[in-house]
């Protein structure tokens, strides 16, 4: 997956779809160079692998808070664990089939 002078001279840096998929690594490597890699298929580009500051500056969104977004599902998983959802889960899985229609139409009626 070397590059010649010329091609690195010619712009951004691309490879095949079965280059990219045998050496990711190396991908990953040109991206932190370069910015971006594009994936090619049959000599056109189908994909482009982004550098996080290429992808911020392309969205303008922040990085993901990763850490945020467990603690939020960790709390949704332990509220829906309480011991009145418990219930209520229960409740619903021992429904009738008319029963469940039922609900759903109160529902559907309420909003």
């Amino acid at each position: 997956m070397a590059r010649s002078r010329k091609q690195q001279e010619a712009g951004p840096s691309s490879v095949t779809a079965t280059d990219a998929q045998n050496n990711f690594g190396e991908v990953l490597t040109r991206v932190a160079r370069d910015g971006r890699v594009f994936i090619t298929r049959y000599r056109r580009p189908e994909a482009v692998v982004l550098s996080m500051q290429e992808y911020e500056a392309l969205t303008g969104q922040e990085p993901v808070d990763l850490g945020a977004l467990e603690r939020e599902f960790e709390s949704m998983v332990a509220h829906m664990q309480s011991p009145e959802q418990r219930a209520a889960t229960d409740a619903l899985f021992g429904m009738s089939g008319p029963d469940l229609g039922k609900a759903a139409a109160r529902i559907r009626e309420s909003k």
